[in-house]
């Protein structure tokens, strides 16, 4: 059984989370160069992302990446709630150039996978596609844990800024009480706007 918290798609019908399968992933080119391209990058794993270097991230992240969307204005309790480690399973990883930190991957240890809750990074560091590297972190973390599932949230076939889920294949969406894959489903599994979500249970 899979419990998730999160919103509702704008036709009223429950918006379905996503999974990559890790065994069956094969980067593409560009996701390759991608990993190539931030081979320079130190990342480690923290305990906490309370510290003022990750919150001042965080907030210029979402003034400069979602200034339209519903977590702008920042604010830090928002942030402390939506980020922190409720479930006791929540990894922090932290992604540096030179010391300085560029980027902050949060996700949730799930039996069977490794729960994407978040990804925020400098804006002026968007040539690296941080948020698709920050993806294929995960999918190798998993291969080494021997874990079949990364979990990207909510599929968003419109939103541009979600576009990069779309190139992780092959992607299965929870729809109808069970998974299926994305290229099975009508119209590429469109299920309109929505947030984040994080898992409170194990999926099956």
């Amino acid at each position: 059984m899979i419990t998730s918290i999160g919103p509702t798609a704008s036709n009223a019908t429950p918006a379905s989370p996503s999974r990559v399968v890790v065994k069956d992933f094969e980067p593409s080119r560009s996701q390759r160069r991608i990993w190539r391209k931030n081979e320079d990058l130190t990342v480690t794993e923290g305990d906490t992302i309370g510290n003022d270097d990750a919150y001042d991230l965080y907030r210029r992240y979402i003034e400069g990446r979602h200034a339209d969307g519903d977590m702008y204005p920042p604010d830090r309790d928002q942030y402390s709630s939506f980020l922190n480690n409720g479930l006791g399973c929540t990894r922090y990883v932290e992604f540096r150039h030179l010391g300085r930190l560029i980027a902050v991957l949060v996700s949730d240890q799930m039996l069977d996978g490794l729960s994407a809750i978040y990804t925020f990074y400098d804006p002026e560091e968007e040539k690296r596609s941080l948020g698709t590297y920050a993806v294929l972190v995960q999918i190798e973390e998993a291969r080494k844990q021997a874990l079949e599932y990364v979990y990207l949230g909510y599929w968003i076939q419109n939103c541009a800024k979600m576009n990069y889920k779309s190139r992780f294949s092959p992607m299965e969406l929870l729809q109808g009480g069970r998974w299926q894959r994305r290229e099975n489903l009508p119209s590429g599994g469109d299920l309109g706007p929505s947030m984040p979500l994080r898992f409170v249970d194990k999926p099956q």
